[in-house]
């Protein structure tokens, strides 16, 4: 296993299959959430567990581990990173305060319903904007459950299929979907995740825990 607090990714990388939709979260991003918008207070984050069922590579799991007591993390496929491997949707009964995760497109649906019965405190999930879009949708899960809060990017989470690149760009916009289980409202608060979290919140050592290049390349070996 990697010990607690390390998330470094290592040069040897298991590639998942495509089917996997894997894009690694940037760390700012996970940041702005646990700053920005669930804003718990310290004793609220040392007293509470978070869960990231969709861990890929743990690039959301170390600034997890910045914040909450005790991080699980989880993933269908072995990424070679030491996390247990586990099929959320199908066979893990385990629970947490927080489930937090950027869940597969194709599955995020499914990954939130499950959450929503797993979860103690609350879901958080990193999803593309056009997610909130869709009858069906709307009938299987906004009606019923609709989220608490809906807190859009201003700027652009940039991801990349298979590896984080802290210079890609994207047109893609993000936003991050929060449910909190005491809090039943008939509709979710929207807000904006201010501009310029990810220079504010991307850390000098990011690039050498979370960025790769190939299996053959070292890692980068410092932030610009």
């Amino acid at each position: 296993m990697i010990p607690s607090g390390h998330t470094a990714v290592m040069a040897s990388r298991r590639e998942p299959p495509d089917a996997l939709d894997f894009f690694p979260t940037p760390p700012w991003a996970t940041r702005a959430l646990l700053s920005h918008v669930l804003a718990l207070s310290s004793d609220e984050f040392l007293s509470s567990s978070a869960w990231d069922p969709c861990c890929g590579e743990g690039h959301m799991v170390g600034p997890l581990q910045e914040y909450f007591w005790a991080v699980e993390e989880t993933d269908v496929f072995d990424y070679g990173k030491g996390f247990a491997v586990s099929d959320f949707l199908a066979d893990d009964e385990r629970t947490a305060d927080w489930l937090i995760t950027n869940p597969p497109f194709k599955i995020a649906e499914a990954v939130a319903l499950r959450a929503l019965d797993r979860a103690k405190v609350g879901v958080a999930m990193l999803v593309r904007s056009v997610w909130l879009e869709g009858t069906g949708r709307y009938e299987r899960l906004f009606r019923d459950r609709p989220p608490t809060t809906i807190a859009q990017f201003c700027e652009r989470v940039p991801m990349t299929k298979g590896r984080w690149d802290p210079d890609a760009s994207t047109a893609t916009s993000y936003a991050w979907i929060v449910w909190r289980m005491t809090e039943q409202l008939a509709a979710p608060t929207f807000t904006w995740i201010p501009p310029g979290c990810r220079r504010a919140l991307t850390r000098p050592t990011d690039i050498v825990r979370f960025a790769a290049r190939s299996a053959a390349a070292p890692l980068l070996p410092a932030a610009k």
